[in-house]
């Protein structure tokens, strides 16, 4: 099996995938560590993929999406953004939206609580 075929596998399976170095227990860098803050603090069930285990997925999950970074958040299949994009989406609400509209569980004290800091 390819890497892209392992990722591919991986993001059909499941409907919220993070693309991460390190994993949702213990993040190594701080952009993976925000984005899984953010979906842990959420109560999203999302299965953690960690990069730095494998060279031929962390290649491999840039060239699948045609996006140089990582993390990688893939929610129903779909490439959803990297930390900037995902933590944009969680400010506006439009993470939220996402969420709701592919039917994926999430609480939404928690969503308001993370905006009301920020605000």
């Amino acid at each position: 099996m390819t890497a892209e075929d392992t990722i591919r596998k991986t993001v059909t399976e499941n409907d919220v995938v993070l693309f991460m170095k390190g994993t949702k227990m213990m993040p190594q860098c701080g952009f993976s560590s925000r984005v899984a803050g953010v979906l842990n603090y959420m109560g999203v069930a999302f299965a953690d993929v960690n990069v730095l285990a494998d060279e031929g997925i962390r290649q491999g999950i840039k060239e699948y999406s045609d996006w140089p970074t990582i993390p990688q958040l893939y929610v129903k299949g779909e490439f959803v953004g990297g930390c900037d994009i995902v933590t944009e989406m969680t400010l506006s609400g439009e993470l939220d939206q996402l969420f709701e509209a592919k039917g994926i569980a999430f609480d939404k004290a928690a969503a308001d609580k993370i905006r009301e800091a920020n605000a």
